[in-house]
């Protein structure tokens, strides 16, 4: 007769008091607190301010190392390739401006994924939750958002070319053709990349550091002012073109929190960076854009500034409002 083996375990998960029973181990992401505002997202049960503090360096310092890395690999390529005068004594980093315009989008697309996985690993949460209070991207918003970005673009610009005509002011080369020869391949990267480009800094300074900001402090407008003065305080325009950074910056954190997500802030930064390096590109002056301190920005495109963020700003609010898009998480 066969002796009995023991006793036999239930069929599916054995109960706790069951000696073979094992309680599961916690799920990482913890779950999305509900009825917040965006920038309250990573409001989560393992919110601490070591992990804002720390993540908040782990983005910042692999925003610098990811951007020395891979303008070094491109001066190598440069060099394998023979294209001339890197580092040249007039300031431009490489000597064909759309070899130099693919290094530079290169070295900021990247910290997308760095952001997304810092707010995964640091604070515990979906990345989804750095996108909107819906926990993901929104699609059919973003879209509505960039139609109106384009309305607003080119009443900005028409603005900006009627206050530089009234004052007599040269409008510089703003409008040009150097051939298909030269816009062509500048046009391709400037689609291509220039979309992962914008999104990653809203991620970083509208996303980012909104929420982690907004983690530990009730008032959105800390967040909204830090992230827009560490955004200005990367580019290399005089200070009427810091000025319009910061603005620019400001106003969309501003609707981020407003709307509930980076659908809006995305659109805009994206239709204007294509627009700018576009026109540039077409002009023959793609280096001129590369260079920021290059070229002084005239007081007068801060008239065309108002007009743009005002259009974009009372469109976004009167779309949202029209479509119902929530600002608070469900």
């Amino acid at each position: 007769m066969q002796e009995n083996p023991g006793p036999h375990l239930p069929y599916g998960a054995p109960p706790p008091s069951h000696p073979y029973y094992r309680p599961a181990p916690p799920p990482w992401f913890l779950p999305m607190p509900r009825g917040v505002r965006y920038d309250h997202l990573a409001r989560n049960a393992a919110a601490q301010p070591w992990r804002a503090v720390v993540g908040t360096l782990i983005v910042a310092v692999g925003f610098f190392v990811i951007g020395i890395v891979v303008v070094y690999a491109g001066l190598v390529l440069a060099a394998i390739l023979g294209i001339p005068a890197p580092l040249d004594p007039t300031g431009d980093l490489f000597g064909d401006p759309v070899f130099g315009l693919v290094v530079v989008l290169l070295s900021i697309a990247p910290v997308l994924a760095l952001v997304v996985g810092t707010a995964a690993l640091v604070q515990r949460r979906r990345p989804g939750t750095l996108s909107s209070v819906a926990g993901r991207l929104r699609w059919p918003w973003l879209l509505s958002c960039a139609g109106l970005a384009v309305v607003a673009l080119a009443l900005g610009q028409g603005t900006q070319l009627l206050v530089l005509s009234l004052t007599g002011a040269s409008s510089g080369p703003m409008f040009g053709w150097s051939g298909w020869a030269v816009f062509l391949p500048a046009l391709i990267a400037i689609v291509l990349l220039v979309p992962f480009q914008a999104a990653a800094e809203e991620y970083v300074f509208r996303g980012w550091l909104v929420q982690a900001v907004g983690a530990h402090v009730r008032n959105p407008v800390w967040a909204i002012v830090l992230g827009s003065a560490l955004f200005a305080s990367l580019h290399g325009y005089s200070w009427i073109g810091l000025v319009d950074v910061f603005a620019f910056g400001a106003v969309m954190a501003w609707l981020v929190v407003r709307t509930g997500g980076l659908e809006v802030s995305i659109a805009l930064h994206v239709m204007n960076n294509v627009v700018a390096f576009g026109l540039s590109a077409a002009a023959g002056e793609l280096d001129n854009a590369l260079n920021q301190g290059k070229v002084p920005v005239p007081w007068e495109a801060l008239a065309g500034t108002v007009v743009q963020l005002g259009v974009y700003a009372w469109g976004a609010l009167y779309l949202a409002k029209k479509r119902a898009i929530s600002d608070i998480s469900e």
